[in-house]
């Protein structure tokens, strides 16, 4: 009996990482749905861009308030996290804190964390208030209702109390405020257990260290669920991020082919196509269903953090328009996942639900309300591109349904016709020099 706990502990770390690890293989099948798209230039760009953006947090610094509170939270979890290794050792072997036996380093280790623990607990409360009482604008958008609300309470409820219960198993650990090294924020809370018996005090802090493993194996499996999964695909996301500027878009390879072909005055309209060429066209102009998009726009979807900083710096959301950015990463998202189950439910095989991502989640007038200014490729603190699904759904409406609004229908008439966007004749375009 005397192995049980430790026994208890290694089905929780079985259970917990075995189920994140079966959600992961999830996640990766869902964004390999996506069409293949080349990434693999400029490695040495691509790393500095993950280093400065993911790691270094360059982009969340724009606003200060809230990027140095995230800079805190984002630290201080990661390095919180380091204590685990010792929790780990101490439940398989039932030892406790084995790391003890460094003297004044582990002293100053597990203080470092007291530290960060108590900041992060400061910041996410700031952050709680930003959201729930102050209640910025860009958390109270009509895509934030329901699960997405909460989801970024129940976040910031997670670290609270996983902090709360870290500092508590320190506050009441006799033997380690005994050793009065490291506790700096501890030795504070420990007054509030005073007139416990030492039982009590021991009930306690193996209450909270149960509690504080338990929680951290439930948060982890929690962010499959989340828009906290970024934490883990910011890295990805940022590396795999669009090099080219911003102004530049990408051009369908068929349709390339046949404007040179067309152009070229000594190509053969009626030669037969290269054997292979037919191949080359795709099956589908543009986008209508995630399978459609490639794959790191679909993780982008799943990188979202649902921040809002690109809706609240989009022209077209800000005069009223129904367009927001982030309701396009998580329309996608959630398309995504409904394609997903709807595998895992036909054993591994995607049966047609009738649903597709433009029409049943996003709609034609958000589309078209896009200025394609990319004030939300910048703004994003991850480096998603929003735009780019955008474009690829209007490409589907232009090419595929000739779906476009009456004017812009009008000025690509005109164009063809005309060699420019209004309805002039060309030998006309210098008359207003006679005037």
């Amino acid at each position: 009996m005397q192995y049980l706990p430790n026994i208890i502990f290694a089905l929780a770390l079985i259970l917990g990482f075995g189920y994140f690890a079966k959600n992961v293989k999830k996640i990766i099948r869902n964004i390999k749905l996506g069409q293949d798209v080349d990434v693999s230039d400029n490695k040495s760009e691509r790393f500095k861009n993950m280093a400065r953006i993911a790691l270094g947090q360059s982009k969340m610094v724009r606003r200060p308030v809230s990027g140095v509170l995230h800079i805190v939270v984002y630290v201080g979890f990661i390095i919180i996290n380091i204590e685990l290794l010792e929790i780990i050792i101490d439940g398989l072997f039932g030892t406790h804190r084995i790391f003890s036996f460094l003297g004044s380093a582990y002293g100053f280790l597990i203080g470092t964390f007291e530290v960060l623990a108590f900041l992060v607990f400061i910041s996410v409360t700031i952050f709680w208030v930003r959201r729930n009482i102050i209640k910025l604008k860009r958390f109270w958008k009509s895509e934030m209702k329901g699960w997405p609300k909460n989801d970024g309470n129940f976040i910031l409820y997670f670290e609270m109390v996983l902090m709360s219960l870290f500092l508590i198993m320190n506050a009441t650990d006799v033997h380690f405020q005994a050793m009065n090294s490291g506790n700096v924020i501890s030795q504070y809370i420990a007054p509030l257990f005073s007139g416990l018996s030492e039982t009590t005090l021991d009930s306690i802090e193996r209450g909270a260290w149960w509690l504080h493993i338990l929680g951290i194996l439930v948060f982890l499996n929690y962010l499959y669920f989340s828009k906290h999964l970024h934490i883990l695909l910011a890295f990805p996301n940022t590396y795999y991020g669009k090099l080219k500027p911003k102004g530049q878009l990408n051009n369908l390879e068929a349709v390339t082919k046949e404007v040179k072909l067309m152009m070229d005055p000594n190509a053969d309209p009626f030669a037969a196509p290269e054997e292979g060429a037919e191949d080359e066209v795709p099956a589908k102009f543009g986008a209508s269903d995630v399978q459609d998009l490639n794959w790191v726009q679909l993780l982008s979807a799943y990188t979202c953090t649902e921040c809002g900083r690109c809706t609240s710096a989009c022209p077209a959301n800000l005069t009223g328009k129904k367009l927001s950015p982030r309701k396009i990463m998580m329309d996608t998202r959630d398309r995504l996942e409904e394609v997903g189950k709807n595998i895992d439910a036909n054993n591994g095989e995607f049966k047609d639900d009738g649903k597709q991502l433009l029409g049943d989640y996003i709609t034609h007038e958000e589309l078209w309300a896009c200025t394609t200014c990319n004030a939300c490729v910048e703004e994003c603190p991850v480096s998603i591109d929003p735009l780019s699904i955008i474009l690829e759904m209007r490409r589907y409406l232009v090419m595929e349904q000739s779906a476009a609004p009456t004017e812009l229908n009008t000025m690509m008439t005109n164009i063809e016709n005309n060699g420019a966007p209004w309805a002039y004749n060309q030998m006309d375009r210098l008359n207003w020099k006679d005037e």
